[in-house]
């Protein structure tokens, strides 16, 4: 590393470090102040989250408690540790600091304070209440300014002045506007703005993710994993980039910041590419896509993924195993890039002293070892509750701290070693050495994986076990090591105290970004819910977009990054989802296409993790640029080339749903759905490479494009040949509807006359319950009659799902008839193409190898 690149990280770091933690160091009291309110804060969340206070019947917080306590701590860290402007005093913290630290911690606080008369008196505020209220946002603005930046009050702001200059608004974008005791009640009182959902997800779930993450940062596991990474793939041809690749998707597991993935894993990892022949930009990009990707990678997948479990109503272990198969689609298409870019290179693999024999069963062994693990586990899940009864859990923890002490005495017996910048991969140890050195470290994940997916507790209950045992972990295994070692156990016992409590200090403090963020977010989803702006905008979205779904899903895509220019990836997706996620959904339904609404979420963040790697402002690629020397601008538009594959996959997933794990029939249709996807990530990636077995000609290119898409979305041929739908005439409207089975919509195909000649046909797709048809329809919002023997309708009920979608009394609309699902063959047949042209570019490709090898 040179010199001057080392002072650019050094600042960067130095920055990055300022901006998310305030950078203001006092001494005194203030500086114990600013340790322990983080301290408390940690505990307070541990507590609440905890099941300890319902067995006891003491200090239960209902959410409306929690949530007012949680900003109160946020916001008054956020007064005291962040500096007003860049000349302010970073030593000491001046008085108005305090004024206003103590002022907004009671106003964010005021809910629990006076939660008694508040609930006496709903929708009545006092001016005691909108005196707080106005009080409490100005100085909340204020605190996401000083935590956030501008970009963040700014579009904040925006929505809180439409709220009151909605009279004199253009016509399209007016409204009634609200008073100040209206506004003060939505925006501070309910939980239909600051305390919202945002706020109530961020004091549920995320916190302790934040605080489980900080807990293994600082036991010494992020190491362990990038030095995991680096013995399992270093030797490799491109070793270091698959190794940096890796290691950022295991971040994944514990970071949902792709700035803290670049800077935990990139001084090793970029150095190293460098010495292995990587230009400075795009080593720079490879870490930039890898720690950038980390935000979408299961289990953790940040703050953002929370907020889409309340949206979206659904588990989070449903969440994460639907999000699983493009997060390591994602990873594995990086891996092929940088093997691409290595080959391109020349690079080739470092030597080996085993044979390929000796490795291939080393696999097979360790493969059937996590195998037999994993069936032990199993049966060990299903016969200890069957034969001890109450007793169970008992006999879980005394199973767990058995597994655990073996783990602990075998890394006695291998070296503990760590990856640093300048080592030579070749003088790592052997990968089972790294492995048993820390593997303990992989137990509390395996617990919180292990209550999320297996005993499907709350995501919130399920990070409280897995800090639980971290925190453990933290305080015994130094102590245990050296009494192991007939070594003295008092002075590691009390590093790793000291090592906990940094810890939960280091949780508050990472956490006060995240709590301005959700709750400024607060404004612009009560803004959205006060003033119905949501309908306005899906008119305005609708008419620019000429009611072309393929436009609507771009200009999502290019909100979502230009706000996550300025924005963290929380804030920004919950303004896109909030603003633009209904008008997709709505708008796919009302054009007969029924999108799954995980999928429209998942769109949104995936757009918004996007913006980190976006140039101008793509912040990853400025911190990878600090550390490899090399141009910060070039350093991104690499790093965006590379994340192209990122953006392809979300417009895929949302046409073709089979890749997230929805409507998979059996073991063999998950097979193929997998294979293609693997080998349609394969063909874009050799096609933005140019480069496949050699270097790729352009029609090669071109066809490898094409089998991407033919393997991605085979119901395009499918669809061509065989419309999904035959249209039945409106007399078998009822017959139709009765015969519906579950998970099945109503296709109904509408003509509506909007008057002035203006007649448009639509195919409005509808969600029913009930059994006859008549209820069916009524569940939809529909009533149904005969006119002039035409079938029309009679009626629209209100807030229905009909009427969302655009129907009305106003408006005379006739049923042309109902589409039923047609009978054709299966659409996984017509893949097949793509594989025909898969098979003629490998063939050209091996030709002209031999060739070129000649």
């Amino acid at each position: 590393m040179t010199e001057h690149a080392h002072v650019n990280l050094e600042s960067f770091v130095a920055e990055f470090e300022e901006k998310e933690t305030g950078g203001r160091k006092p001494s005194g009291v203030p500086h114990l102040l600013l340790l322990l309110t983080p301290f408390v804060w940690s505990l307070f969340q541990l507590w609440v989250t905890s099941p300890v206070p319902y067995a006891l019947g003491v200090g239960v917080f209902n959410d409306t408690a929690v949530r007012s306590l949680h900003l109160a701590f946020g916001i008054f860290i956020a007064f005291l540790g962040f500096p007003a402007l860049k000349n302010s005093p970073r030593d000491r913290i001046p008085f108005h600091d305090w004024i206003f630290a103590l002022a907004a911690a009671f106003c964010a606080a005021y809910l629990f304070i006076f939660r008694q008369e508040l609930s006496a008196r709903p929708g009545i505020p006092t001016s005691e209440d909108i005196i707080t209220a106005c009080a409490g946002t100005l100085l909340l603005l204020e605190a996401t300014r000083r935590v956030m930046g501008l970009p963040m009050t700014i579009v904040a702001c925006l929505f809180l002045a439409y709220v009151f200059l909605g009279p004199y608004a253009p016509d399209l974008l007016a409204h009634r506007g609200a008073s100040i005791s209206r506004a003060a009640s939505q925006f501070w009182l309910t939980q239909e703005g600051v305390f919202g959902v945002p706020l109530g997800v961020s004091s549920s779930f995320v916190f302790l993710f934040v605080l489980f993450g900080a807990l293994l940062e600082k036991a010494g596991a992020g190491d362990y994993l990038t030095s995991l990474s680096f013995a399992l793939l270093g030797r490799f041809r491109g070793g270091p980039a698959k190794a940096a690749v890796l290691a950022s998707g295991l971040h994944g597991l514990i970071s949902g910041s792709s700035i803290a993935n670049v800077l935990t894993c990139g001084p090793i990892t970029i150095m190293l590419m460098k010495k292995a022949g990587f230009s400075a930009e795009k080593a720079g990009a490879v870490e930039v896509a890898a720690g950038s990707n980390g935000q979408i990678m299961p289990p953790v997948m940040g703050a953002a993924a929370f907020l889409m479990v309340e949206y979206i109503n659904m588990p989070y272990s449903q969440l994460i195993k639907h999000a699983l198969v493009p997060a390591l689609l994602t990873y594995g298409s990086l891996l092929l890039i940088v093997h691409l870019e290595a080959c391109k290179l020349g690079l080739r693999a470092q030597p080996v002293k085993s044979s390929l024999k000796n490795r291939v069963m080393g696999w097979l062994m360790g493969l059937s070892g996590l195998i037999a693990v994993m069936g032990l586990l199993h049966w060990l899940t299903a016969w200890i509750p069957a034969l001890f009864g109450e007793y169970a859990k008992f006999v879980f923890g005394a199973l767990l701290l058995a597994g655990y002490a073996g783990m602990v005495l075998l890394s006695t017996k291998y070296p503990i070693a760590q990856t640093k910048p300048g080592d030579d991969i070749m003088r790592l140890p052997p990968f089972r050495f790294i492995f048993f050195s820390g593997m303990y470290y992989l137990l509390p994940i395996c617990i919180l994986v292990w209550c999320l997916m297996t005993l499907e507790m709350s995501p919130g209950l399920s990070a409280f076990y897995a800090c639980l045992s971290m925190a453990f972990i933290m305080l015994s295994q130094r102590p245990l090591a050296a009494l192991l070692r007939k070594q003295p156990a008092w002075p590691e016992f009390r590093h790793s105290l000291a090592l906990l409590a940094g810890s939960m200090v280091k949780g508050g403090k990472n956490m006060v970004g995240i709590a301005m963020a959700t709750a400024s977010a607060g404004i612009v989803v009560g803004a959205v819910s006060l003033t119905g702006v949501g309908q306005v905008l899906a008119a305005l979205v609708e008419t620019l977009s000429m009611g072309y779904l393929p436009l609507v899903l771009v200009m999502t895509a290019l909100l979502a990054i230009i706000l996550g220019m300025g924005l963290p990836t929380t804030a920004n997706y919950i303004i896109v989802s909030t603003l633009l996620a209904p008008v997709i959904y709505n708008l796919s339904a009302a054009h007969g296409l029924a999108l799954p609404l995980l999928a429209v979420h998942l769109f949104c963040l995936y757009f918004g993790v996007m913006a980190d790697a976006t140039p101008p402002v793509a912040l990853a690629a400025f911190a990878a640029s600090g550390i490899s020397g090399g141009n910060p601008f070039l350093t991104g538009v690499q790093g965006f080339y590379y994340e192209l594959r990122t953006a392809i996959l979300p417009f895929v997933f949302l046409y073709n749903p089979e890749i997230l794990l929805l409507n998979i029939q059996g073991g063999l249709h998950l097979a193929w759905v997998l294979f293609t996807a693997v080998l349609a990530c394969a063909c874009f990636a050799f096609a933005t490479q140019a480069y496949m077995l050699t270097k790729a000609r352009l029609w090669e290119i071109v066809f490898l494009l094409a089998a991407a898409v033919l393997l991605f979305r085979p119901d395009i041929l499918h669809d061509r040949l065989y419309p999904p739908f035959a249209l039945f005439p409106p007399d078998k409207v009822n017959e139709c509807v009765a015969s519906l089975g579950p998970g099945e919509n109503m296709r109904l195909y509408l003509e509506t006359d909007f008057g002035n000649g203006r007649v448009v046909d639509q195919v409005l797709v509808l969600p029913f319950t009930g059994t006859t048809a008549e209820e069916r329809l009524e569940s939809a919002g529909l009533v149904l009659g005969r006119e002039g023997g035409n079938l029309v309708v009679e009626d629209v009920l209100v807030d229905s799902r009909t009427e969302r979608l655009g129907v009305n009394m106003d408006d005379p609309t006739k049923v042309l008839g109902i589409e039923m699902p047609a009978e054709r063959p299966d659409k996984n047949l017509f893949a097949a193409p793509g594989l025909l042209v898969l098979g003629i570019v490998l063939a050209s490709q091996l030709r002209r190898r031999r060739r070129e090898s000649a």
